[in-house]
C-alpha cells in the first residue's frame, strides 16, 4: 500500500455515495503553480495552471451571489459550489426550490454513509441532565456563547447512560456482556427493540432541551424547595413502560394505579411495578421508567413514601408508554421518624424532579434509535449554533416536531442501503401507518407512482434493482411476447444481466412500455435522495445528516453504530468533562471547505482503486492549489499559526496535505521524482510546525539522490537535523544519510553525533529449525516443543530456558501503551479546555501533539515523581480496578492480565517507568510504534527483579530506523536491551 493511503482512508471514513461538488471540482480551472497531466507518451507534464490568466490572491474577497443575493467567499470552490446549485433550479424553472436552496445551500455537502440496519443507533443515550430554559433565556444563552468566545466556557459531564445494561459509570465494575455472537446480536437487536419499544427492563434516560447548556446537576432551587416543604401533595407526571409484561392489556383514562417495589427483579434491583387498583384486583400494568425508578425506590424503602395516581391518556399502540400522574404520600410523618440524612433526601428529590422534567422532552414512547437521532440533532445545534442560520436551525429543528411515526420511518430508511424503497416493503412494528408517515415527511422523503418520474436511466436502474430475479424475468417475458426482438432478454440467470439487457433494449427504443411494466411490479417507491429534480433533497437532507455526524463525532471513522456498541455494552467510554472555549470551525465557510477537502480525498482514494492516473493527477493539482493559497494566507495572518495543532487537524489544509502526501508516494512509485520534489517542498514550506516534517524531509533527500543531486540531498538532510520537529526514526535515518553522503570530498568533518548512532547494541544469536525459507513470507520455525511458531515465540522459549529463566510476553508497543494509559489515566482525562468535545472519545484530541505535555506539564511531572518513588504498582492496580473495560487509547484490556502488568512494572523500576512515560507524554505520536518485540522479567528474593527488552529478527530481517532509535533511547534511560537474531543451523 502507498505511504499515506491508510491514513487517508481513516480520515475519509465510510465513503459517501454521492459527492455534490464532484463535477465542479473536476471541471473548474485550477490556480496553481503545478498541473499534472498525462502527455502523449504517457508521461506527466508540468505547466503553469493559472488557466484563467488571473493571479491568485492570498486573501479572498467576499462577493454577492448574482442569483440569491447572499454573500459568499470569493474563492473558486465556494463560488462554483454555490452557483452550481442555484443555477440548477433556475434552469428547471423551480423558483420556490431555488429560494429554498438559498436557505440551505451552505449545508449542501456530503452524503449519507453507507449503513445497514445492523449499524442502527440503539443506545438510549441522554444529553446532560439540566433544567429547560424558556425560549428567551435559550436565545440569550446561545448568543452569549457565540459572541463571548473564549470568555464563555461550556462545561458538561460526559458520563453516558446505558439502556438495558444499567448505568455506565466510572466506578461501575459490573460487566454486561452478551454470551452470543456479536453479529447475531446486532442483527436481531433493533427488531426486538422495535417490537417492545417500552420494555420495562430498559433504562429510559432522557435528554434536555438542545439549547440548555447548564451543568449536569444544576436544578432550579424553587423546585427543590417545593419538594421539601410539600412532599405529601407533590404530583409527578411520568409513564408506564414495559407494557409487554403487563397482566392487563386494556387501559382507560382515569384508571387508579399505585406503585410497588420489585427488588427481586433480575434486570433491575430498583424496579417499581405499576399496579391497577380497579375493582379491588391489583394487576401489573407495567413499570416505572428505570431512570426515575432509580431515585424513587430509595424514597419508597428508606423514607416510607408511597405513590398513587391515575392514567391520564391511552396511547394508540398497546405497547407504547402510558402517561400517568402520581401523587406522593408520606406513610410515616416526619415528626415520628427523623430522616437520617436530609442532604441525601434532598438530593434524591432533586434527581426525581430532573428525571421527570427531562422526560417531557424525550418521553419513553420514543424508540431508542429515534431518541438518539433527535439527541444528535439537538446536541449539534446546541454546541455549534454559529454554523447555522436561523432558517437552517428551523429546518433541522423541524425534525423533532414531526410525529413519532414520521421520525421512526425516516431514521429507518436513512440507515438502510437505498436509495429507493418499495412502499410494500416499508413496514415496521413500531410504525402504525407507514404510508401516512411517508406523507408526513414531505421535504425529507420523496415518492413517485407514475412513469414520469422514471425519466433518467440511472433512476430506472436503481428501481430495477428493487425487483427480484423472478419479477425481472416476468417483465422480460411479458415484453418478449409483445416484441419478438426481445426473445433472448429473459434467458440470463444473473440479476445484473437481466437489468442490463432490459436497459439496453429500452435505450434502443425496443421497450417503450418498460416504465409501465416496472411500476406495475414495484408499486409506489420512496427515496431520500435522487439524481434529477430531487437533487435538492439529496444535497440538503443527505448533506445535513452527514454534517451532523461529522460535527458530532469530529471524525470520519465513527458513525451511528457507535451508539449501538455502547448500548450493547461492547464499548464503554471514559468519564471526563468537556470544557469548550474555542470552536473547531470559526464559521460555516471553514466547515464547507473542510467537507470539500474530504470529497477530494475520497475522489483520490477511488481513483487509486480504479488505477485512474489522470484523476489522481487532478486531485494532486487541486490539493496543491489549495495549499498554495493557504500558505500565502498564513504568511499574512498569525491566526493560522496560533491555532492548536489538534484543532488544525480538522482543517481543509490538513486534509489537502494528506492528499498531496499520498500523491507523492504515487509519483515516487512512477519514478517521477521531479514532481515529488516540487510537492515535498510545498509541504515543507507550508507546514513549519508539524511532526510530519521529518518524513517529508527524508523523502525529499531520497528523491534528490534519485535525481543525482547528491550535494543538494546532503544539504537537505543536514538542515533537517536542525529542525526541532524532525524526531524519532526520521531523525535517525537522516543522521545515517548524512554520514553516508557526507564523506570526503563532500564533507571532511565528522558530525558530532556519529559516535552516538554507531553505538553497539548487544546481539544474541540463536538457531532454530526453519519451516519455510521463502523471501517475502514471515519466517516460521519449529519450537522446542515441536510445534510451529514464529521467531518471537522461539525467542521466548530460548529466554525461558537456557537464556536465563526469563518470563515475558511478545507485545511490541502494546504493553507499553497499556502501562502508559493505566499509569497516566488521571492525566489523560484531566480537565483541559477544548480537548474533549464529544461523548465518544477515548483520548483527548491533543494526545498525539506536543501540546499534551505542555498543557499538563505540572500535573505530569508531579505524577512522574510518584512513579519514580516506587508506587507505580499501586497506581496501576487502582487504575485497573476503577476503569476495567473502559476505552482508552492504547489500553488493551484483553491482551494482558493484571498479574503480567504488575510483574512488568515491578521489575522495570520506578526510574525507568517515569522516563518512558515522560517520553511518550512529550511525543506520543512519534514514539508509539517501533518498540522492542519482547518484554522480559524475572524475580529475585524479596519481590525484587529485573527487566529486559529484546528486539527479535529473523534470518532476512534488519532493524528499522524507528526500532534503532527506540533501542538507543532505552539504553540512555538505563534499560537492559539487546537484539536476538534467529538463524538456521549451519549446513554440513
Amino acid at each position: 500500500m502507498l505511504t499515506g493511503r491508510e491514513s487517508l482512508v481513516r480520515l475519509i471514513g465510510k465513503r459517501r455515495r454521492f459527492l455534490p461538488n464532484r463535477q465542479s471540482l473536476l471541471s473548474a480551472p485550477i490556480e496553481s503553480t503545478l498541473s499534472l497531466s498525462v502527455d502523449e507518451n504517457g508521461g506527466m507534464s508540468e505547466r503553469a495552471a493559472c488557466v484563467s490568466g488571473e493571479t491568485t490572491s492570498a486573501k479572498a474577497e467576499w462577493v454577492p451571489c448574482p442569483v440569491c443575493g447572499s454573500t459568499v467567499r470569493g474563492e473558486n470552490y465556494m463560488i462554483n459550489s454555490h452557483l452550481g446549485f442555484d443555477i440548477f433550479f433556475l434552469e428547471a424553472s423551480m423558483a420556490f426550490l431555488a429560494l429554498l436552496l438559498c436557505l440551505y445551500v451552505c449545508l449542501a455537502r456530503g452524503t449519507k454513509r453507507k449503513l445497514t440496519q445492523r449499524t442502527l443507533l440503539q443506545l438510549n443515550f441522554c444529553s446532560r441532565s439540566m433544567e429547560t430554559l424558556d425560549s428567551s433565556e435559550s436565545k440569550d444563552l446561545e448568543n452569549s456563547v457565540v459572541q463571548k468566545g473564549l470568555d464563555s466556557n461550556l462545561l458538561w459531564s460526559t458520563t453516558p447512560q446505558f439502556s438495558d445494561l444499567g448505568e455506565f459509570k466510572e466506578n461501575d465494575n459490573k460487566q454486561h456482556r452478551s454470551d452470543i455472537a456479536l453479529d447475531s446480536v446486532i442483527y436481531n437487536y433493533i427488531d426486538s427493540s422495535a417490537k417492545n419499544i417500552n420494555d420495562g427492563m430498559a433504562c429510559y434516560d432522557t435528554s434536555s432541551s438542545s439549547s440548555s447548556l447548564l451543568c449536569k446537576d444544576e436544578m432550579p432551587e424553587h423546585d427543590i424547595t417545593i419538594a421539601m416543604d410539600n412532599i405529601s401533595e407533590l404530583t409527578l407526571e411520568t409513564f408506564i413502560v414495559g407494557r409487554k409484561f403487563s397482566d392487563q392489556e386494556e387501559l382507560y383514562i382515569g384508571t387508579s394505579i399505585s406503585l410497588l417495589r420489585d427488588p427481586d427483579n433480575v434486570k433491575d434491583s430498583n424496579a417499581i411495578k405499576v399496579l391497577s387498583e380497579a375493582s379491588g384486583c391489583s394487576k401489573v400494568l407495567g413499570f416505572i421508567p428505570r431512570k426515575l425508578a432509580q431515585y424513587l425506590s430509595p424514597l419508597i424503602e428508606k423514607y416510607c413514601i408511597s405513590f398513587e395516581g391515575c392514567v391520564t391518556s391511552v396511547p394508540k399502540h398497546s405497547l407504547d408508554a402510558v402517561p400517568i400522574k402520581i401523587v406522593s404520600q408520606i406513610v410515616i410523618p416526619c415528626g415520628e421518624k427523623e430522616f437520617d440524612d436530609r442532604q441525601a433526601f434532598r438530593s434524591l428529590w432533586k434527581d426525581v424532579l430532573q428525571a421527570v422534567d427531562s422526560a417531557k422532552t424525550c418521553p419513553p414512547s420514543m424508540a431508542k434509535y429515534q431518541r438518539n437521532f433527535c439527541f444528535l440533532i439537538q446536541e449539534v445545534l446546541a454546541s455549534n449554533p454559529h454554523l447555522f442560520t436561523d432558517d437552517e436551525k428551523t429546518f433541522l429543528g423541524s425534525f423533532t416536531s414531526l410525529s413519532d411515526d414520521c421520525q421512526r420511518i425516516f431514521v429507518r430508511l436513512y440507515t438502510r442501503k437505498g436509495p429507493w424503497f418499495r412502499m410494500c416493503n416499508v413496514s415496521y412494528p413500531e410504525v402504525l401507518d407507514s404510508e401516512q408517515a411517508v406523507r408526513g415527511l414531505s421535504g425529507y422523503i420523496c415518492s413517485f407512482d407514475s412513469t414520469i418520474e422514471l425519466h433518467d436511466d440511472g433512476v430506472m436502474k436503481e428501481v430495477l434493482n428493487l425487483l427480484t430475479v423472478s419479477e425481472l424475468r416476468e417483465i422480460s417475458s411479458t415484453l418478449t411476447k409483445q416484441i419478438t426482438r426481445l426473445r433472448n432478454c429473459h434467458q440470463g440467470r444473473r440479476k445484473q444481466d437481466l437489468i442490463a439487457s432490459l436497459l439496453s433494449s429500452y435505450e434502443d427504443g425496443l421497450c417503450p412500455l418498460l416504465k409501465s411494466a416496472i411500476l406495475n411490479k414495484t408499486g409506489t417507491c420512496v427515496h431520500i435522495s435522487s439524481k434529477a429534480e430531487s437533487l435538492v433533497w439529496r444535497a440538503l437532507v443527505k448533506s445535513w445528516l452527514l454534517l451532523l455526524l461529522m460535527l458530532f463525532f469530529l471524525n470520519g471513522e465513527q458513525d451511528l453504530s457507535a451508539f449501538l456498541l455502547v448500548d450493547l455494552g461492547i464499548v464503554k467510554y471514559p468519564t471526563y468533562n468537556c470544557i469548550i472555549s474555542d470552536q473547531i470551525f470559526s464559521d460555516l465557510n471553514d466547515l464547507l471547505a473542510y467537507e470539500e477537502a474530504i470529497e477530494v480525498a475520497q475522489i483520490m482514494d477511488e481513483a487509486l482503486d480504479d488505477n485512474n492516473s489522470g484523476l489522481v493527477f487532478r486531485c494532486i493539482s487541486i490539493s496543491n492549489s489549495h495549499l498554495s493559497i493557504s500558505c500565502s494566507r498564513s504568511t499574512q495572518s498569525s491566526a493560522f499559526e496560533s491555532a492548536p495543532t489538534f484543532i488544525s487537524c480538522l482543517s481543509a489544509s490538513w486534509v489537502y496535505s494528506k492528499v498531496v502526501l499520498l500523491g507523492i508516494s504515487f509519483l515516487e512509485r512512477e519514478s517521477r521524482y521531479n514532481d515529488a520534489v516540487h510537492l515535498l517542498k510545498r509541504l515543507l514550506g507550508g507546514f513549519t510546525c508539524d511532526r510530519r516534517r521529518g518524513y517529508w524531509t527524508l523523502r525529499l533527500s531520497v528523491d534528490l539522490e534519485h535525481l543525482g543531486r547528491l550535494n543538494e540531498s546532503l544539504l537537505v538532510a543536514e538542515d533537517a537535523l536542525l529542525d526541532p520537529w524532525v524526531r524519532a526514526g526520521s531523525r535517525m535515518a537522516l543522521q545515517r544519510r548524512v554520514l553516508r553522503l557526507g564523506k570526503p570530498p563532500r564533507r571532511w568533518k565528522t558530525p558530532c553525533y556519529s559516535e552516538a548512532i554507531k553505538r553497539k547494541i548487544i546481539e544474541v544469536h540463536i538457531q532454530g529449525r526453519p519451516l519455510n525459507s521463502v523471501t517475502g513470507i514471515k519466517s516460521r520455525f519449529y519450537g522446542e516443543d515441536g510445534e510451529q511458531c514464529g521467531v518471537e515465540q522461539l525467542a521466548l522459549q530460548y529466554y525461558a530456558g537456557e537464556g536465563g529463566g526469563w518470563q515475558g510476553v511478545h507485545t511490541e508497543s502494546g504493553i507499553w501503551l497499556t502501562i502508559f494509559g493505566l499509569l497516566m489515566w488521571d492525566i489523560i482525562f484531566a480537565d483541559v479546555p477544548n480537548v474533549f468535545r464529544t461523548r465518544f472519545q477515548t483520548a483527548p484530541l491533543d494526545l498525539e501533539t506536543e501540546s499534551f505535555y505542555v498543557m499538563r506539564k505540572s500535573l505530569i511531572e508531579s505524577h512522574l515523581e510518584k512513579i519514580n518513588s516506587g508506587i507505580a504498582e499501586e497506581i496501576l492496580i487502582t487504575s485497573w480496578e476503577s476503569h476495567i473495560g473502559v476505552g482508552c487509547r492504547g489500553v488493551n484490556w484483553d491482551r494482558h492480565s493484571l498479574s503480567e502488568l504488575r510483574a512488568a512494572v515491578t521489575c522495570i523500576g520506578g526510574s525507568c517507568l517515569a522516563s518512558i512515560c515522560r517520553h511518550l507524554a512529550q511525543d506520543y505520536r512519534s514514539w508509539s510504534s517501533g518498540m522492542p518485540d519482547l518484554l522480559l522479567w524475572r524475580f529475585y528474593e524479596d519481590y525484587k527483579g529485573e527487566a529486559k527488552l529484546v528486539e527479535v529478527k529473523g534470518p532476512r530481517d534488519r532493524l528499522s530506523e524507528q526500532q534503532r532509535a527506540w533501542l538507543l533511547v532505552l539504553m540512555d534511560y538505563g534499560f537492559n536491551v539487546e537484539v536476538c537474531k534467529v538463524g538456521r543451523p549451519a549446513s554440513k
